[in-house]
């Protein structure tokens, strides 16, 4: 009896033996199959993955921002930035170290950088100060180098007064809005332009975190900050002392560094409408003008003052500071200064006329304007220079160009 139910239990668990081992096969067996079969094509597909990466690398666009912010710069940072969207570019990290400049050159660049597809990362090498510091706060990542500083952007006008409370909550809330945008600090973003606002404490990563070592805090200072106070208010993310390692610590250290420059066109833009040159060219091209009409015929001053004017105002134009109306006003300027001078006989409200159609409709002199108004970052002492060479052309052409026609109607007379 015992031997009878020990058979039929043998039989039972080498039955239930063979069903198990028969779902295994029914299972594994075509895993395996599947495995054996297309191994090769795994190994395939890798190595041409791997070929593929040696061919095509990754691509990160290093831009250059230095020197003076001015208006011929965005059209530089927008022709990078499509070309590093096109060409599918990893990253594009722009390579700051400025004093500042132009509110609505900065402004361009800010939009430019917030609508870019592309991730952006501002590498601060060495100093990001007012309008440098609008740029970085747009950047997604902020890399300083050691013993660098960001801040400091207040608003002032051309002899460096603080400007209106209209101007300064501007600037106040343009900082703030784009350090939002970020995810950064709004209040330090506002007291980098507002000496007016104080605080104690911030929040940081959700924690309430007290401020003792910034001296910005205290009413009356503005916020500038050296590298380590950024990195422990989350301003910036990291550190790199040159282009290469910070290539390692964003995780492109295989990656290829294109280097975006400005063409032939961009730099004759941006040196023609630096302040100092724009106000040269403005005079000289009035100056020129006025001692060729004292000067029977056409000679050289007339030459050099009317070239001077053609660059200053063809810069303008392109740098979108000056529109076709400007244009049509400045032509009718000479048009009228012309008929003064040709036709009508003394000087009076042809010539009054063709001169304040030409200076104040000069897109140079609405470029002061523009910063008068809107203000600039940073005083510049070339603003001021051009100011005064505009207005003392403006009282020199009132005199001398009546005098100028008078002598040769008298001539013509004799």
């Amino acid at each position: 009896m015992f031997s009878l139910r020990a058979k039929k239990l043998r039989i039972w668990t080498i039955d239930l033996s063979l069903h198990f081992y028969g779902l295994i096969s029914l299972f594994c067996f075509p895993y395996l199959h599947f495995c054996m079969k297309f191994q090769p094509m795994r190994r395939n597909l890798l190595t041409i993955l791997f070929c593929f990466s040696i061919i095509y690398p990754d691509v990160v666009y290093r831009v250059p921002i230095s020197g003076v912010i001015d208006l011929g710069l965005p059209p530089f940072i927008e022709r990078a930035l499509k070309e590093a969207e096109a060409n599918n570019a990893k990253a594009v990290i722009f390579d700051i170290n400025t004093f500042g400049g132009r509110v609505d050159a900065a402004t361009q660049i800010k939009d430019a950088i917030l609508s870019s597809k592309v991730p952006t990362i501002a590498f601060i090498n060495r100093r990001a100060i007012s309008a440098g510091a609008l740029i970085s706060l747009s950047c997604e990542k902020i890399y300083m180098t050691g013993g660098g500083l960001i801040g400091a952007a207040t608003a002032v006008d051309m002899s460096g007064k603080k400007g209106s409370e209209k101007v300064i909550s501007f600037m106040r809330e343009e900082m703030a809005s784009t350090a939002e945008k970020r995810g950064r600090s709004k209040e330090i973003a506002r007291g980098m332009v507002d000496e007016e606002l104080n605080f104690t404490h911030l929040i940081i990563d959700g924690d309430s975190v007290e401020v003792t070592d910034i001296e910005g805090r205290k009413e009356g200072k503005l916020i500038s900050l050296t590298t380590d106070q950024a990195l422990k208010y989350h301003i910036a993310d990291g550190t790199a002392e040159n282009m290469d390692a910070l290539l390692d610590s964003l995780g492109y250290s295989n990656a290829v560094v294109t280097e975006s420059s400005e063409n032939w066109s961009e730099a004759v833009v941006r040196f023609l409408t630096n302040p100092v040159v724009a106000s040269l060219l403005t005079t000289f091209g009035f100056l020129g003008i006025l001692f060729e009409l004292q000067s029977p015929g056409w000679g050289i001053p007339g030459f050099v003052g009317l070239t001077c004017l053609i660059l200053s105002l063809s810069a303008s134009y392109i740098a979108e500071l000056a529109t076709m109306s400007d244009m049509m006003f400045i032509f009718a300027g000479l048009a009228l200064l012309l008929l003064e001078i040709l036709v009508i006989p003394g000087f009076g409200v042809a010539g009054v006329g063709g001169i304040g159609l030409m200076l104040f409709c000069d897109p140079a002199f609405h470029f002061v304007l523009e910063l008068q108004a809107l203000l600039s970052l940073e005083p510049d002492l070339g603003l001021e220079i051009f100011v005064r060479s505009q207005f003392g052309a403006l009282r020199v052409s009132s005199a001398q160009i009546g005098q100028a026609s008078e002598r040769r109607f008298r001539d013509q007379g004799d």
